[in-house]
């Protein structure tokens, strides 16, 4: 293969401009849900329109990234190139600490400023004026407004499917680390079993994941619908969640490429960028477990 030692410069494409209407389409969709949902209007159009633009985003990630794929199977890209994709993931997994930030922001604000101003604590105390007798306590199953925001009956304790949870998170990121040293080693078969076990735990914790929500729905009438605490609940266990579900993808995909012979000891970006996320993902959720479920 011809070696590339300047910087490498692609052919003009059209992924981005469909990447970018795909996008339009999907946020257009969604938005109009949204709206339609809270007019009381038929949301089926919507619907359409979201899976649509879905679908083109799929079609983009299947062809950006096995163009990519093309590419580097063909020897094209230098070290410069390695060191713009590492880059690249590098900030891609600071933004997205920079949601769970804003998320976990968000929880740290109800409970230490709002929820205490509710009860009355401090010159922002207003319970006396609104709700007179509200007691607020964390988690929130007492919201000061229950018509509005009926209470959730309990809420999910830590030591079941959250304890059983982490252990899982915490063993797949020990098997794709294993994984790592293999493919350094140029130890296939290896390879194979330990990503194998990663992408099995990571789907035992989805199956997890939904068991719980349809535990706290049906038995608990814990919901989005639920106050603050149910808000903050499933927005940040369900970010978490899609991106164990985005994880889950990269990782058999990478197991697809292995499959096919693809990577070497020295050549295997894709594989390390994909440990990296799952890393983050599997520090995330130790985040979530203590300050969602635990405190």
């Amino acid at each position: 293969m011809a070696d590339y030692q300047s910087y490498y410069v692609p052919e003009q494409s059209k992924w981005p401009i469909v990447a970018t209407v795909g996008l339009g389409v999907m946020l257009y969709g969604a938005a109009s849900i949204m709206v339609d949902s809270n007019q009381g209007n038929s949301t089926g159009t919507a619907w359409m329109i979201f899976w649509a633009g879905v679908l083109v985003m799929i079609y983009m990630l299947f062809g950006w990234f096995g163009s990519v794929i093309k590419e580097s199977r063909s020897g094209l890209y230098s070290p410069q190139m390695d060191r713009s994709f590492r880059w690249g993931m590098s900030w891609f997994i600071f933004s997205e600490v920079m949601f769970f930030a804003a998320f976990f922001g968000a929880l740290f604000y109800a409970r230490v400023f709002a929820v205490p101003w509710l009860g009355g604590e401090g010159d922002r105390g207003s319970s006396n004026m609104l709700w007179e007798g509200f007691q607020a306590t964390w988690p929130l199953i007492n919201n000061p407004d229950p018509e509005a925001y009926p209470a959730p009956e309990s809420v999910i304790g830590p030591w079941g499917l959250p304890l059983i949870n982490t252990i899982l998170l915490v063993t797949s990121s020990f098997t794709i680390t294993v994984a790592h040293h293999a493919i350094k080693a140029d130890n296939r078969k290896k390879l194979k079993i330990w990503l194998g076990a990663t992408i099995l735990l990571a789907l035992v914790f989805l199956f997890f994941q939904a068991e719980e929500y349809m535990h706290a729905y049906q038995d608990l009438n814990l919901t989005l619908q639920s106050g603050i605490y149910g808000s903050t609940f499933f927005m940040l266990t369900g970010f978490h969640g899609f991106h164990v579900m985005l994880g889950t993808l990269m990782l058999i995909i990478m197991f697809i490429r292995i499959q096919k012979g693809h990577f070497t000891a020295d050549s295997h970006f894709g594989f390390e960028a994909t440990s990296w996320y799952w890393h983050f993902v599997d520090v995330v959720w130790l985040g979530l477990f203590v300050f969602v479920y635990v405190i």
